[in-house]
């Protein structure tokens, strides 16, 4: 069974950086896409960033220029640099990655459970 693990959440100051990974685990035969979303509280999920697998990036209008988002294949995981962080910047943080398990469907959406980031002066 495949699971996404995020890690390198916490807290952070306004203008601060923070750098979250997600991580695959498990026998993964191929990962198309992967993605970081949000959910601030009463609000709700949005895409943030995202990456194809040939390293095309698409970014959210409010994080452009500020985060990054990359993968390494040979290590099933994805990275989202996130700089000049604002408070409005702060959520749990889920990856998503679009993959195909070994052995399993050709396509699998697999979610992790989510890190948190806390940006307050």
């Amino acid at each position: 069974q495949v699971q996404l693990v995020e890690s390198g959440g916490g807290l952070a100051q306004p203008g601060g950086s923070l750098k979250i990974s997600c991580a695959a685990s498990g026998s993964v035969s191929k990962i198309y896409a992967m993605g970081w979303y949000r959910q601030a509280p009463g609000k709700e999920r949005e895409l943030v960033a995202g990456i194809t697998e040939a390293g095309s990036t698409n970014y959210t209008d409010s994080v452009r220029g500020r985060f990054t988002i990359s993968r390494i294949d040979t290590k099933n995981t994805s990275y989202l640099q996130m700089n000049s962080l604002k408070v409005e910047d702060s959520a749990v943080y889920h990856c998503n990655a679009l993959l195909q398990p070994r052995g399993g469907p050709k396509y699998l959406s697999v979610w992790g459970q989510g890190t948190l980031v806390s940006v307050s002066p």
